[in-house]
């Protein structure tokens, strides 16, 4: 099944959609703009599959021949580009793709339409050969851009396509997705919830990642006994994280929400809104011990941790002074 109803959100591009397959006034070309993972690739099937439905409704049959070989990937006259470099999307893939294709007519459709998902690597050269098509397609042609950066896309592309926003879906709505669809305790949630702010697709990924629930659970248990750790206990935990180095920055954001928890836990005494509230008695252990002023030296500490990292500074010596202030602070 696909269909506009499953989509969690995004209720502005599910109206704009829709009114334009009510209406039939199709354009030629969309821009779906959004950052990784956050669905843009289901909203354009949906949407390809619905304007080739062969009842003409505004959400997919499912059950007419185009929908049954849209939803199993052999929909003749729904095309996405492949690309064989990983990084870059070239002139000839534009080219042999889309330009000397697009002039044959649809083989059993009412469109032709051209999934180009990752829009942002197609290069200059890419861009100008597509260029071509955009400003004078056929009748039938309909190109779907999806992009998780915009701005890496020519302006004379950008001004003849329609431009659809993704937005972030709402932590409540998020979590009610999770709990529900993938049946996942309410504490868990929580966590993915915080860390996915607003993108269902990262907080799905999250939700089945058991490397994640490795980081959150290392990340966890540094911060809770860090206080009583000497320095050799310190530099193998630094050599343990440098396992996760890939997901470096989780393991930075599991700290800041513990953080933030103790900030809302030491001024409010409050349970309820707390991301770890599992893990409570450390919690108020750690509010009890650390001033106002130690808990933001540390959040402060994480965040010039990651710019230090992405900087290429060395990873044990980032490490090393960012342990010994939240040591110091926490």
């Amino acid at each position: 099944m696909a269909k506009f109803a499953d989509i969690v959100g995004q209720e502005q591009m599910k109206e704009h959609l829709q009114n334009a397959l009510a209406s039939k006034k199709i354009s030629h070309a969309y821009i779906i703009n959004g950052e990784k993972s956050s669905g843009k690739e289901y909203i354009a099937k949906v949407f390809a599959m619905a304007l080739q439905c062969e009842k003409g409704g505004t959400e997919p049959c499912q059950e007419c021949r185009s929908c049954k070989q849209a939803l199993s990937g052999n929909q003749p006259d729904i095309i996405r580009l492949n690309h064989e470099k990983p990084n870059t999307i070239s002139v000839d893939d534009i080219r042999k793709q889309i330009n000397g294709d697009v002039a044959i007519k649809p083989y059993s459709s009412p469109y032709k339409i051209y999934i180009i998902n990752e829009a942002e690597k197609m290069n200059t050269q890419a861009q100008n050969a597509l260029l071509k098509t955009l400003e004078e397609p056929p009748e039938y042609a309909v190109i779907l851009l999806l992009t998780a950066n915009i701005n890496a896309l020519l302006p004379t592309i950008v001004s003849r396509c329609v431009v659809l926003n993704m937005k972030p879906v709402a932590d409540e709505k998020v979590r009610k997705f999770l709990m529900e669809e993938l049946q996942i305790p309410d504490y868990k949630a929580d966590v993915c919830v915080a860390f996915a702010r607003g993108n269902v697709g990262k907080a799905k990924a999250l939700a089945s990642s058991e490397e994640f629930e490795n980081v959150k659970n290392e990340a966890l248990s540094l911060v809770k006994y860090i206080k009583d750790m000497e320095l050799h206990e310190i530099m193998a935990a630094i050599k343990k994280i440098g396992e996760y180095k890939l997901e470096i920055n989780d393991y930075f954001d599991i700290m800041a929400i513990w953080y933030r928890d103790v900030l809302l836990f030491k001024a409010t005494k409050d349970v309820n809104h707390l991301v770890f509230r599992e893990e409570l008695t450390a919690i108020r252990k750690c509010a009890q011990r650390s001033s106002y002023e130690g808990i933001e030296t540390i959040v402060k500490a994480l965040d010039t941790a990651k710019h230090r990292l992405d900087a290429n500074v060395n990873f044990e010596l980032v490490m090393e002074l960012l342990l010994l202030t939240i040591q110091e602070n926490g």
